[in-house]
C-alpha cells in the first residue's frame, strides 16, 4: 500500500468547510509507520503540517507539502487504587468519543470538555478546555515520536508547560514532537466535581443535588448547542478568538478609564498570568458590544448566537474570514483598546516578505545631504533602515526592529508579531526594540538571536529585563541560537554566518527565501547554505570599497555563484544613484529593493 496519496482533498479534514488540497498526504496508524514517513524523500523534502480535526485551522489556498493525519485510536484504562484511573487514548481518536467512553465507564473529571471539537492528539498541544476545566488538569503524560531521534519517548504533563489555550507543543516543541497518545490521571465515580463556572453551578441548584457526570455532560452538550452553530450545517473553528489576558494594570489604567463597563472573568493563576497580575476579558462581549453581531463579508459572518465565532454560510473563501477577522480585530481594538489574537491558524506554504526598509545606517535622504538622490520625488529613493517582515504557516516573523520601526510599523499596518530575528546588535537593527512594547501585550515576545547579541542587549535594555518590571516595558522571551537549523512555530529557519568586518552576524534562510544584510564575507561553507533559493535579499552597500559592506560588485558576485531565481539589493546609501538609474544597470533577475516591496516566495 502507498504510504502517500497526492493531490488529495482535505476538506473534511477541516471545520470550516472551506474546500482545500494537499499536494501529499498520509495517516498512519502505528509509530513504525510515522518513522518510515519521516525517512521518505517526500517528507524531507517538503512543508509538513500535522493535523487533527481540523478544527483551528484556517487554509488560505492549497497546501503545497505533505500533510499529516493520525490513525492512531484505541481507549485502554488500568487503576492505581479505588479512586484513581488512568486513561489512554490514541492521538486519533476523537475528543468527544473519549469523553463518553469516560462517562459510559464511571470515570469522572473530563465531562465538563464534552462537545469540543477535534481529536485526543490536540488535547495536550492546544491545552483544550471549557466550563471550568483545562486538558493540562488531568492530563498525566503523552506519548510522542521525537523527529530528530526518531525515538518514541514519554512527557510527563507536568513538563508541558501548560497555560491557557497553550502548551510547549505548541511554541519551542511544535516541530520537534508528534503525539501518538495522551494518558489522563482521573477518577472513578460517577459524581461530577467541577462546578465553579457560573452555569453548571446553576444547573445544580436546579436539580438540587450535585448532578451524575452524564447529566452534566449533557448539559454542557446542551450549552454549547445553544451558543455554537451545529457543524454539521454551518462551517466555523468554534472560538475564532482567544480571551483576552491582560496585565491588570492596563484593564484598570487604559481600559476601565476609556470604557468602564469591559468584564473580567475569573481565572486560575498560571506560570506567565499570575491571577494578581493579570485579568481575562471575555472576547466575545468586546465583539458584541463592538456593534459586530451579524456583521459578513462575503460568505464569512459573526454568529448571532456567539459572536466570538465567524461562520462560513457555504459560500465563505478563506479570504472571505481573513478580512472578517480583521474587522472585528480593528474594530475591537478602536471600541476597548484590546487587541484581539485569533485561536485559529492561518495556514499558506508560501513565504511573503515585505520589505520594511532598504537603507544603510544613515538612512536615505541623509540628514544635511543635498544630493540628487536625497532630494528624490521618487517615493523608491526614500530608504529607511534596513528591516523585513516575514509570513509563512500563518506565523509572523519581524528580521531586526531597526529605529524607524515605529514608523514602518504604523506604514505596513503590522498588527501582530509572533517572533523578532536579530542580525546583530548594532543599532540601526535594534533601535526600535523598545517600540515593540505594544506586541508584548498577551506576555513575553519571543526574541532570537546570537548568545553574544543576548548578552549585549541584556546590558543595553536591562530594563527589559529586570526582576521587578516598570509598567508597560517590553518584554522577551530570549532564545540565544546556534549555527544550525531551528523552529518558531512550527517555521524553520536557517541561521546563516556571515562576516561583517571582523564581527560574525547572522543572515537567516526561511523556505526558499534568505535575507542577508550587513556582509562582507561569507564562508564557502555558509554559501552552500544559499543555494536553491527562489528570493535572495542581500546587501550591497555602493559602488566603491567598504572595509564592513558587500560592495554592489561583491554582492553580484555572490548573487552569480548561488543563482536564486531572483535577487534584491538592499542596505542601500545615496552613493547607488536614485533606484531608476541603478535598476537599469543591474543584470537580469537583480533589483534594487526598495521600502514597501511585496514578494511572495512559492
Amino acid at each position: 500500500m502507498e504510504l502517500f496519496e497526492k493531490d488529495k482533498d482535505i476538506t473534511g479534514f477541516t471545520t470550516f468547510g472551506i474546500p482545500v488540497k494537499a499536494r501529499f498526504f498520509a495517516e498512519y496508524d502505528s509509530a513504525d509507520k510515522l518513522v518510515k514517513i519521516c525517512r521518505s524523500e517526500e517528507y524531507r523534502e517538503n512543508r509538513v503540517l500535522h493535523i487533527g480535526g481540523g478544527s483551528n485551522l484556517l487554509f488560505e489556498r492549497d497546501f503545497d507539502g505533505l500533510v499529516l493525519h493520525s490513525g492512531i485510536r484505541g481507549i485502554k484504562t488500568y487503576r492505581k487504587d479505588d479512586d484513581t484511573v488512568y486513561v489512554i487514548a490514541g492521538a486519533g481518536e476523537k475528543w468527544c468519543d473519549l469523553v463518553d467512553y469516560c462517562v459510559d465507564n464511571g470515570i469522572a473529571g473530563v465531562e465538563n470538555m464534552a462537545g469540543i471539537p477535534g481529536e485526543v492528539g490536540a488535547s495536550p498541544v492546544q491545552n483544550v478546555g471549557a466550563y471550568g476545566v483545562e486538558a493540562g488538569d488531568v492530563i498525566w503524560n503523552v506519548e510522542c515520536l521525537d523527529r530528530e531521534s526518531l525515538q518514541t519517548v514519554t512527557i510527563p504533563g507536568s513538563e508541558c508547560g501548560f497555560a491557557y489555550r497553550d502548551s510547549r507543543f505548541k511554541g519551542e516543541w511544535r516541530d520537534r514532537y508528534i503525539v501518538l497518545r495522551v494518558s489522563f490521571r482521573l477518577r472513578s465515580g460517577s459524581e461530577a466535581r467541577n462546578l465553579e463556572y457560573a452555569a453548571l453551578q446553576k444547573f445544580a441548584e436546579s436539580l438540587g443535588r450535585v448532578p451524575t457526570t452524564a447529566e452534566l455532560r449533557d448539559e454542557v452538550l446542551r450549552l454549547r448547542d445553544s451558543k455554537l452553530p451545529d457543524p454539521r450545517r454551518v462551517g466555523s473553528a468554534g472560538s475564532f478568538f482567544v480571551n483576552p489576558v491582560l496585565r491588570k494594570a492596563y484593564y484598570e489604567w487604559e481600559c476601565l478609564n476609556f470604557n468602564d463597563s469591559v468584564p473580567s472573568i475569573p481565572r486560575r493563576g498560571t506560570p506567565e498570568y499570575e491571577t494578581a497580575t493579570h485579568v481575562k476579558v471575555p472576547a466575545g462581549w468586546l465583539i458584541e458590544h463592538a456593534g459586530l453581531r451579524g456583521v459578513r463579508v462575503g460568505g464569512a459572518y459573526v454568529y448571532p448566537d456567539n459572536c466570538l465565532v465567524i461562520a462560513n454560510d457555504g459560500t465563505a473563501t478563506a479570504a472571505d474570514v481573513r478580512d472578517l477577522a480583521k474587522q472585528v480585530a480593528d474594530r475591537v481594538l478602536e471600541a476597548f483598546h484590546i487587541a484581539l489574537r485569533p485561536e485559529v491558524n492561518f495556514i499558506d506554504t508560501a513565504v511573503k516578505v515585505t520589505v520594511l526598509g532598504s537603507g544603510t545606517s544613515k538612512g536615505v535622504p541623509e540628514l544635511l545631504c543635498n544630493c540628487s538622490v536625497c532630494r528624490s520625488e521618487d517615493p523608491r529613493d526614500r530608504r529607511l533602515r534596513a528591516s523585513v517582515l516575514v509570513e509563512t504557516m500563518g506565523v509572523r516573523l519581524l528580521i531586526d526592529p531597526s529605529p524607524d520601526f515605529r514608523q514602518q510599523a504604523l506604514t505596513h499596518d503590522i498588527g501582530r508579531i509572533d517572533a523578532v530575528l536579530i542580525t546583530h546588535e548594532h543599532y540601526d537593527h535594534v533601535g526600535g526594540i523598545d517600540d515593540l512594547r505594544p506586541y508584548c501585550f498577551w506576555g513575553a515576545l519571543d526574541m532570537y538571536c546570537r548568545a553574544d547579541v543576548n548578552e549585549k542587549l541584556h546590558r543595553r535594555l536591562d530594563y527589559c529585563f529586570k526582576d521587578r518590571l516598570y509598567p508597560g516595558v517590553p518584554t522577551f522571551r530570549m532564545h540565544s541560537l546556534e549555527n544550525r537549523p531551528f523552529f518558531i512555530k512550527g517555521v524553520k529557519v536557517e541561521p546563516i554566518e556571515v562576516y561583517h568586518g571582523k564581527l560574525p552576524i547572522y543572515g537567516y534562510r526561511i523556505g526558499r527565501f534568505a535575507y542577508v544584510t550587513d556582509a562582507k564575507r561569507i564562508d564557502a561553507s555558509e554559501r552552500e547554505k544559499l543555494h536553491g533559493l527562489d528570493v535572495l535579499i542581500v546587501n550591497g552597500l555602493r559602488w566603491r570599497d567598504h572595509f564592513a559592506h558587500f560592495t554592489i560588485d561583491e554582492a553580484l558576485h555572490l548573487i552569480s555563484e548561488v543563482n536564486p531565481r531572483r535577487a534584491y539589493l538592499t542596505h542601500l546609501c545615496h552613493e547607488v544613484g536614485r533606484h531608476d538609474s541603478l535598476a537599469v544597470r543591474l543584470p537580469e533577475g537583480v533589483a534594487p529593493a526598495y521600502d514597501g516591496l511585496h514578494l511572495i516566495v512559492k
